[in-house]
């Protein structure tokens, strides 16, 4: 059992697990939504006299709709650990060093699970392995 005092109090700590519920509604609103219509896409072009240009638009829309629902998926995950953290009592405290995730990083970004520069190091080392450059 921690015996450290709790970092927030109840009434946030409910007000963010609020926030992470609506999120995690809406983003999987959002990827259901994505994948029916990359299914309706693939399926009204099955057996159809094709036009290269439609079939070329409709991979371009299919490519950003699945950057769209990789991105929700990968948000989902985050909103998932830190609703987690805030049953385990560690809502607000990164899980790569411990430190204490400032409020307002969370008030932008509740279901953040690592401190600003933890995350642009992640990022930074996400980008790289594709080939990404940052400008």
């Amino acid at each position: 059992m921690n015996s450290k005092k709790p970092r927030f109090d109840k009434a946030y700590l409910a007000t963010k697990h609020e926030q992470l519920t609506t999120l995690r509604r809406q983003l999987s609103d959002s990827v259901r939504t994505g994948t029916a219509e990359e299914r309706t896409v693939n399926s009204e072009s099955a057996g159809q006299a094709r036009e290269y240009e439609d079939d070329a638009q409709r991979l371009a829309n299919l490519e950003l709709d699945g950057t769209l629902v990789g991105r929700d998926l990968r948000r989902l995950a985050l909103i998932e650990r830190a609703l987690q953290k805030i049953e385990d009592g560690t809502y607000g405290i990164s899980d790569e060093s411990g430190a204490p995730i400032p409020a307002d990083r969370l008030e932008v970004m509740p279901e953040a699970i690592y401190t600003l520069s933890e995350q642009e190091k992640r990022d930074s080392v996400d980008e790289s392995s594709v080939g990404v450059r940052k400008r």
